[in-house]
């Protein structure tokens, strides 16, 4: 038999860390131009950022697939291989079917690690199979049943044109193929987000328009000793993935970040996010605006800026008050347990997206896969069309890796940058925003033009014409913006170089009256900061 290979891994990546990853839901209601959208930060201490492409293909019957696991490349088996597969891009395909995932464990007894498909796979074999969100629930719920699930607990969100579904499942431990799930569909006027932690609490029993389960989703539950109540109050959530301090501060919170910019009323879950008060916050909320796509990108930016977890005003942000903690989150000082801040937004970022599908548009240029690598304050988001029949070099497979370094790779210019800013935070990021926005506002205000010449060379039937065009359009964008970002990070290391900040006027650097280099200012540090350090210090520093 002939045998078909999907590499759904990067060799040598370690397994996935919890609390890696955060996805941010908006039904077309929620949305401002009626488009569903979904985010994802595909985040992890060794994730090489790449966007994959799978092209269209036909299979002979009986050809079979291997599968690996995504998060360390182990062989896990054979699956058989569908005769036709389609276009995908990342995480999108040309149906505009868009998924993403976090991971939230669980019940570490219920993994079969004799079973063939992990998250990964499961993910991107079904954007491979499906045309729909229900198709694609299908579908994952059906190869775990015949091949087994391999992973720990798992939340994916499940959005195509019309529809946004959260699908939860965990396994069912060795011996016991297949998994217990439950899928909720997300009503049109709402937006939801999960963040490595089980979401799903109760659920209707009765309505399959709009809720989807495992059949011994619950009975499982009862046989394992999770569970002893009444069906209906059953919580797949409680019974899975018990709530823990982490699950609250490093997971919900960044749901409850996202609830809190764009609901007026996120204050009363505030006590369950501080353990205060048992009462879960709500799987989805309605909006109090609608969301755009730019709103999107820079919510994926997110550091709890302006709440009472903001990371960016304790002693830890140092003098240029950065929200990041480049230790573990967990550490623990004269016997004691603490953490430090988990936002969205974090420097182990591999890759994110945000996915626009619009049902009013034909699939060719309504799926908008919205891509960038490594930490979302310090990428672009990149629109790459679900269409495209290739991917840029600056993203290709292949181009540099995790240990390689590569000037073509967006991953790594973009983590160059990233790291110079990292130690001089509040300096440095508004620099970097500034580029920021110029190329992202650029790309949306120049979307309708683009797409107008798309659907011109559609409505000729030239469909290969049009996917030609879209796919050299992004392209150029993607090795445009490397190129910006790679004078941005040139620009960085002058302006900053040596702790000083060199004066400039119009973006260019000042001389001074001769044509000589103007002395650079020498910022104060923050005073917050230099008072703790002179109590810590004592008189050691004081001038006598």
């Amino acid at each position: 038999m002939k045998k078909a290979v999907i590499i759904l891994l990067f060799i040598g990546m370690a397994t996935a860390k919890p609390f890696a990853c955060t996805n941010l839901l908006v039904a077309k209601k929620a949305s401002a131009d009626g488009s569903t959208m979904v985010t994802y930060s595909a985040d992890s201490y060794a994730l090489y950022g790449e966007l994959y492409h799978y092209p269209a293909a036909n299979h002979a019957p009986g050809s079979l697939l291997d599968v690996y696991e995504w998060d360390t490349g182990k062989f896990l088996g054979q699956i058989p291989q569908a005769t036709q597969t389609c276009n995908v891009i990342g995480n999108m395909n040309e149906y505009q079917l868009c998924i993403g995932e976090t991971t939230f464990g669980g019940r570490t007894e219920l993994v079969d690690t004799t079973a063939i498909l992990d998250y990964g796979s499961l993910i991107y074999i079904t954007l491979q199979r499906a045309k729909t969100a229900r198709e694609a629930i299908q579908i994952m719920t059906g190869l775990v049943k015949e091949h087994g699930y391999y992973s720990g607990g798992e939340s994916f969100s499940i959005v195509d044109k019309n529809e946004v579904w959260i699908l939860e499942m965990i396994g069912k431990g060795v011996g016991n193929k297949g998994a217990v799930w439950v899928a909720v569909r997300i009503p049109d006027d709402c937006i939801a987000a999960h963040a490595n932690q089980s979401r799903i609490h109760q659920f209707p029993l009765n309505d399959r328009e709009n809720c989807l389960y495992a059949p011994d989703v619950i009975s499982f539950a009862r046989e394992q000793g999770y569970y002893e109540g009444t069906d209906e109050h059953f919580s797949f959530a409680k019974a899975y993935n018990p709530l823990d301090w982490g699950g609250l501060r490093f997971c919900e919170a960044r749901v409850w970040s996202f609830y809190n910019q764009y609901t007026g009323n996120a204050a009363q879950w505030l006590p369950y996010i501080l353990g205060e008060d048992p009462a879960p916050m709500p799987l989805y909320v309605k909006p109090d605006k609608l969301l755009s796509v730019k709103n999107l990108m820079d919510m994926m930016r997110d550091h709890y800026e302006g709440t009472v977890f903001d990371p960016t005003k304790d002693l830890a942000a140092g003098p240029f008050h950065s929200p990041y903690r480049l230790h573990p989150l967990g550490f623990e000082a004269d016997g004691v347990k603490y953490g430090f801040e988990r936002p969205i937004s974090t420097q182990q970022t591999g890759f994110t997206f945000v996915g626009q599908m619009r049902s009013w548009l034909p699939d060719e240029v309504g799926g908008v896969f919205w891509f960038g690598v490594d930490d979302a304050r310090f990428t672009v988001y990149n629109p790459m069309y679900a269409s495209m029949t290739r991917t840029p070099e600056c993203y290709r497979v292949g181009n540099g890796d995790f240990t390689h370094f590569s000037w073509t790779s967006a991953f790594w210019v973009h983590n160059w940058v990233a790291n110079m800013a990292y130690s001089r935070y509040d300096q440095m990021v508004p620099d970097a925003k500034r580029l920021q926005d110029q190329l992202e506002n650029s790309y949306l205000d120049a979307q309708p033009a683009v797409e107008q010449q798309a659907l011109g060379l559609l409505n000729a039937g030239d469909r290969k014409g049009a996917t030609g065009f879209l796919t050299a359009y992004s392209t150029n964008l993607a090795e445009n913006a490397l190129s910006e970002w790679k004078q941005l990070g040139e620009y960085l290391v002058v302006k900053y170089a040596d702790g000083v900040v060199k004066k400039e006027a119009g973006g260019k650097f000042l001389s001074n009256e001769y044509g000589g280099s103007q002395y650079p200012d020498r910022p104060k540090w923050d005073e917050r900061f230099l008072r703790e350090l002179v109590r810590q210090t004592g008189d050691w520093l004081k001038e006598k």
